[in-house]
């Protein structure tokens, strides 16, 4: 467990940290004569040394965020029975893939994900095909982005759209995300046949159509 970790790495190596700091900072300092005071170089020196502790501690809390968020990452896939034909370290790569090019925390990417983990309707279909949970994370991210909300409601209004679109469809419109008449009777028409799919398909590609 790393509870704890932070105050006691601090009680217990702080005072050395600040020592080696402030005899770096001195020598540090000597290097440039007049320039810098011995003080205000070791002062450098500590304040570097406490910078390291900082990053540690952040660190651990960032390790500590992601282990919940993995966990609940699991634990949705298991009670859904894998409903979405994904698994825990998929969703982990995928947040980690759409982060490193939208900027976006890629914990709060996940635990999008865990949201729409939720509904049973929005899956991957199988390798080389329609990847429509993968889409509808990144669709989610893109609408936060936008102003249709945070990450949790675009996440909660695009699943609610697909597990259900001929209902959902109405609560995106609400939120901004346009559907022409045709769009509309085909979504109904494919719900209709029992070709959920299809109708999933017109929804994302109108949301990525407009703020993809």
């Amino acid at each position: 467990s790393a509870k704890g970790f932070g105050r006691k790495l601090d009680s217990q190596i702080g005072p050395d940290l600040d020592k080696a700091g402030a005899t770096g900072g001195k020598r540090f300092g000597a290097s440039f004569g007049k320039t810098l005071t011995i003080a205000s170089a070791a002062a450098i020196g500590a304040l570097a040394a406490r910078a390291a502790v900082g990053f540690l501690k952040d660190s651990i809390a960032e390790a500590r965020e992601a282990q919940k968020v993995g966990a609940l990452t699991a634990n949705v896939i298991k009670t859904t029975g894998g409903a979405a034909n994904v698994t825990a370290k998929q969703v982990g790569k995928l947040a980690t893939a759409i982060s490193n090019k939208t900027g976006v925390d890629d914990e709060a990417i996940q635990s999008g994900s865990n949201l729409l983990l939720t509904f049973k309707n929005v899956a991957n279909a199988g390798k080389g095909q329609a990847a429509i949970f993968d889409r509808a994370t990144a669709a989610a991210v893109d609408l936060s982005a936008f102003g249709f909300g945070d990450l949790a409601g675009a996440s909660k209004q695009l699943g609610k759209a697909l597990n259900d679109p001929v209902k959902g469809i109405s609560a995106l419109g609400r939120a901004g995300v346009t559907f022409t008449d045709a769009q509309k009777k085909q979504i109904k028409g494919f719900v209709a046949a029992g070709d959920v799919l299809s109708a999933q398909e017109i929804i994302l590609k109108e949301v990525e159509s407009q703020v993809g």
